[in-house]
């Protein structure tokens, strides 16, 4: 029996759109052409994963990977695969500084101190573990004072609030998805090779 979230398998990602999609609307006056936006609040991550022409016993384990998934029944692991370590300087034991954190600042500690670009705007960190996972994104550079203190600035916002003294992971970080359709489907040819085999993956929430 599979137990989820799977993980993906980590080879022969040949491209992964990213997309952040938020719940606002807006109304415009048909008139003064005057706008009104409303923001609802939500945000999810979306991945399109497109994989290369592979041989069968190549892409015979994603097919698999797909397939355990059961269309939208199961999760897995993913983030993305072209951003597994921080363009900052990283390194640390980063924390959660406090509980009941919530929206999209969060303060932690155990980072290096005093250090200029520990993380950079478009790095990656995740909350959680397992079925819990959850990733975001730096909107900012974050700075360490000379304790090791630093708020991260980030989108989405906080699924939840942390616990005080919670991991924060900064490699190969990953969020839950589960596939966006109930089909999964792939092309053979007679030269056993697989054609154009990709799947879009939804933020569990």
């Amino acid at each position: 029996m599979t137990t989820y979230p799977v993980s993906m398998p980590s080879n022969n990602i040949e491209s992964a759109v990213l997309k952040m999609q938020f719940a606002n609307a807006m109304n415009g006056s048909p008139f003064s052409f005057i706008s009104q936006v409303y923001d609802w609040g939500g945000a999810k991550w979306v991945i399109d994963f497109t994989l290369p022409l592979m041989k069968r016993e190549t892409v015979e384990p994603w097919i698999a990977f797909a397939l355990s998934l059961r269309g939208m029944k199961g999760t897995f692991l993913a983030g993305d695969p072209s951003a597994q370590t921080p363009r900052g300087v990283g390194g640390g034991t980063p924390l959660v500084n406090g509980a009941s954190q919530t929206g999209s600042a969060l303060i932690i500690d155990g980072a290096p101190i005093s250090t200029t670009g520990w993380l950079k705007a478009g790095d990656y960190f995740q909350l959680g573990t397992g079925v819990n996972s959850r990733l975001h994104k730096l909107i900012s550079d974050a700075n360490t004072n000379g304790t090791g203190l630093v708020t991260l600035d980030f989108v989405p916002d906080l699924r939840s609030s942390p616990a005080d003294n919670a991991a924060i992971t900064i490699t190969s970080a990953k969020g839950v998805f589960r596939l966006a359709s109930n089909e999964t489907a792939w092309t053979a040819n007679s030269a056993g090779r697989i054609y154009n085999f990709s799947f879009q993956a939804t933020e569990v929430l």
